[in-house]
Protein backbone atom coordinates (compact mmCIF):
# COMPACT_ATOMS: atom_id res chain seq x y z
CA UNK A 1 0.00 0.00 0.00
CA UNK A 2 1.43 3.35 -1.01
CA UNK A 3 1.88 6.29 1.33
CA UNK A 4 -0.79 8.32 -0.48
CA UNK A 5 -3.40 5.62 0.08
CA UNK A 6 -2.34 5.22 3.73
CA UNK A 7 -2.66 8.98 4.26
CA UNK A 8 -6.13 9.00 2.72
CA UNK A 9 -7.29 6.05 4.81
CA UNK A 10 -5.64 7.48 7.94
CA UNK A 11 -7.23 10.89 7.46
CA UNK A 12 -10.68 9.38 7.10
CA UNK A 13 -10.04 7.11 10.10
CA UNK A 14 -8.91 10.01 12.30
CA UNK A 15 -11.90 12.14 11.32
CA UNK A 16 -14.33 9.28 11.99
CA UNK A 17 -12.64 8.43 15.29
CA UNK A 18 -12.56 12.02 16.56
CA UNK A 19 -16.19 12.63 15.60
CA UNK A 20 -17.31 9.45 17.36
CA UNK A 21 -15.09 10.16 20.37
CA UNK A 22 -16.41 13.70 20.76
CA UNK A 23 -20.03 12.54 20.61
CA UNK A 24 -19.43 9.83 23.22
CA UNK A 25 -17.48 12.12 25.58
CA UNK A 26 -20.07 14.88 25.21
CA UNK A 27 -22.89 12.43 25.97
CA UNK A 28 -21.10 11.14 29.06
CA UNK A 29 -20.13 14.64 30.14
CA UNK A 30 -23.59 16.10 29.77
CA UNK A 31 -25.37 13.09 31.25
CA UNK A 32 -23.35 11.66 34.09
CA UNK A 33 -20.74 14.29 34.85
CA UNK A 34 -23.06 17.31 34.71
CA UNK A 35 -24.27 16.70 38.26
CA UNK A 36 -20.77 16.09 39.62
CA UNK A 37 -18.71 18.73 41.33
CA UNK A 38 -16.56 21.30 39.59
CA UNK A 39 -13.32 19.38 40.07
CA UNK A 40 -14.82 16.11 38.83
CA UNK A 41 -16.00 17.83 35.65
CA UNK A 42 -12.64 19.57 35.25
CA UNK A 43 -10.63 16.35 35.52
CA UNK A 44 -13.07 14.39 33.35
CA UNK A 45 -12.80 16.85 30.49
CA UNK A 46 -9.06 17.29 31.03
CA UNK A 47 -8.43 13.56 30.72
CA UNK A 48 -11.02 13.06 27.96
CA UNK A 49 -9.50 15.98 26.07
CA UNK A 50 -6.08 14.34 26.07
CA UNK A 51 -6.88 10.64 25.61
CA UNK A 52 -7.83 10.95 21.93
CA UNK A 53 -4.22 11.87 21.14
CA UNK A 54 -2.96 8.31 21.74
CA UNK A 55 -5.02 6.54 19.04
CA UNK A 56 -4.59 9.49 16.68
CA UNK A 57 -0.81 9.30 17.13
CA UNK A 58 -0.85 5.58 16.35
CA UNK A 59 -2.82 6.21 13.16
CA UNK A 60 -0.45 9.02 12.17
CA UNK A 61 2.57 6.79 12.80
CA UNK A 62 1.02 4.15 10.52
CA UNK A 63 0.30 6.81 7.88
CA UNK A 64 3.93 7.99 7.86
CA UNK A 65 5.51 4.57 7.32
CA UNK A 66 7.74 4.76 4.24
CA UNK A 67 6.80 2.84 1.14
CA UNK A 68 8.51 -0.55 0.88
CA UNK A 69 11.44 -0.65 -1.52
CA UNK A 70 10.64 -2.22 -4.89
CA UNK A 71 11.49 -5.91 -4.94
CA UNK A 72 11.61 -6.31 -1.15
CA UNK A 73 8.86 -8.31 0.52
Amino acid sequence: MGIRVRKLIGTVAILAFVLTYVLIVAAIGSGHIAEAGLWARFFFFLIAGLIWVIPAALIIRWMQKPDPLPGSK
